[in-house]
């Protein structure tokens, strides 16, 4: 399906380096920022971080309002705030991996065996997909031998481009702020939280990564799995396990 005009301009406007920097920076706070603060994010001016935040609410990327920042208290006139727009444009920011999903479905559906389900055999192809993901990365890297915290650093560089949006929430957690399946995965939680764990089990594994588990950890507009050193697992689900949404 081709791209409208709208949506056209909409990307343009990301083009650009410096405005895609600021865009992820407000997009990645989820709440409302300052000009100031996209300013300080990028290193420019705020006059001129003014001008692009208003080039990206006329074409629809971002919605500006008069607030004060949460937990900032200010005498006189509300600053002016910015927050994304939801479901601004057809084409996705991050970047969505269907195709990935796409090619993990139709693989289980011309390989299944008769002593599996379907279900089964998709997990059993995302686990070998992750797998192969990892063991090129270990081959790439050669990181030697891998502590928890160590295979963890290495998961959130190659999960960053797969659009995970990975965030090192504690040294032995690593959360992932972004479904790239979504919204496949809201209409099709409990298989597509269960292919996605199974993927990022077999990428750990491959990677050699053996003290660290992908659980399954269901939160509000963010990836239903993330990664725990063994010292931080309690109970970890296995691969397959229902994600309730």
């Amino acid at each position: 399906m081709g791209l409208d005009h709208t949506s056209l301009t909409t990307l343009a406007a990301l083009g650009d380096d410096l405005r895609r920097r600021m865009f992820e920076f407000i997009r990645q706070e989820r709440r409302p920022v300052t000009r100031e603060e996209v300013a300080d994010s990028v290193g420019i001016s705020r006059k001129l971080a003014a001008f692009h935040l208003d080039k990206m609410v006329a074409v629809g990327l971002l919605q500006a309002h008069y607030e004060s920042p949460t937990g900032i208290r200010k005498v006189g006139r509300r600053p002016k705030v910015y927050e994304p727009v939801a479901d601004a444009i057809s084409v996705s920011i991050p970047e969505r991996r269907y195709g990935m999903l796409a090619d993990v479905l139709t693989e289980a559906v011309l390989t299944e065996t008769e002593a599996e389900s379907a279900r089964d055999a998709a997990l059993r192809v995302a686990y070998r997909h992750g797998e192969t993901l990892g063991g090129a990365e270990r081959t790439r890297t050669r990181p030697g031998r891998l502590g928890a915290e160590r295979g963890l650093s290495l998961a959130a560089d190659t999960l960053e481009e797969f659009g995970y949006e990975p965030e090192r929430a504690a040294p032995a957690l690593l959360r992932l702020r972004n479904c790239p399946f979504h919204p496949l995965a809201a209409k099709a939680p409990e298989l597509v939280c269960a292919v996605n764990q199974a993927f990022l089990a077999g990428y750990l594994h491959g990677l050699g990564s053996d003290k660290t588990t992908a659980v399954l950890a269901p939160r509000p507009d963010a990836c239903c799995v993330e990664l725990r050193a063994d010292s931080a697992s309690e109970g970890p689900s296995a691969p397959g396990t229902a994600c309730a949404r």
